[in-house]
């Protein structure tokens, strides 16, 4: 994701090339990153840390730890730390860092072709200018929603940060069914692939609640009807819900052992 939004930082001229930086344990992916992106790379997170007005802080949750330990104390007051790792509160990053201007992030997966959407948040210490900043970020991602309480980013984190799982999976068992009876796969991918889509693009567009979409599809005897039948027999908004729930207490579980 890191590398998502260093790419769609340049991409819209939020910064040039020469003035970003990254940081990584693996030499090879910083020299193709270097090649690729003709951007400035190093395996000292302190030297990177040192050259930007932003720090990006896109890192495996368990090694947070040994990276806010090398960074702690040393960074410019006037920096924004922007973070988008899981479950790591503001006050973590804040005490483990020793800095205090911070915004916490909940990008999803389809950001990193700019299609995304974030649900973010800011300590009081972050200013209009840093604020307007990180806004622009996320907006190079897709579409973004400040919280204004931190809270919500764990919900968030149940319904769009681990929502993208949830589709490709309706997708593939859609797909499953459609081969199931008979339908090449090529032809079932294009089908599942586009329907997804086109009806995520028209129910955005339209007036209409999604209940009332939904009837509109759905003739009464009719195939469509059929098979919602079987959803409904089967629990299906329960189970989704259930889902979400199961999400949601594992966001907060892993922001209390922050």
């Amino acid at each position: 994701m890191g590398q998502a939004m260093a790419a769609a930082v340049i991409k819209n001229h939020l910064a040039e090339p020469q003035d970003v930086s990254i940081s990584d344990v693996s030499q090879p992916l910083l020299d193709r990153l270097k090649k690729e992106m003709s951007v400035f790379t190093s395996t000292n997170n302190l030297e990177v840390a040192g050259r930007g007005e932003i720090i990006v802080l896109s890192v495996k949750p368990q090694t947070l730890a040994a990276v806010m330990a090398e960074l702690s104390g040393k960074l410019n007051p006037k920096t924004l730390v922007f973070s988008i790792i899981a479950g790591k509160k503001l006050e973590t990053l804040v005490e483990g860092l020793k800095h205090q201007a911070v915004v916490r992030a909940m990008p999803n997966t389809p950001a990193q072709i700019g299609k995304g959407v974030t649900a973010w948040t800011a300590t009081r210490d972050v200013t209009p200018a840093q604020r307007a900043s990180a806004e622009a970020i996320v907006t190079v991602m897709g579409k973004g929603i400040y919280a204004g309480y931190e809270s919500y980013l764990d919900l968030a984190t149940a319904v769009s940060g681990s929502g993208p799982a949830y589709v490709f999976l309706f997708m593939e068992a859609l797909m499953a069914g459609a081969k199931e009876i008979g339908m090449p796969e090529d032809m079932a991918k294009t089908l599942v692939f586009q329907t997804v889509l086109g009806s995520a693009e028209f129910a955005q567009a339209s007036s209409k609640d999604l209940t009332e979409l939904r009837r509109n599809v759905t003739s009464p005897g009719g195939t469509t009807a059929e098979a919602l039948k079987v959803f409904e027999e089967g629990g299906f908004n329960d189970l989704v819900k259930k889902a979400v729930a199961a999400a949601y207490r594992r966001a907060q579980e892993l922001g209390a052992k922050s």
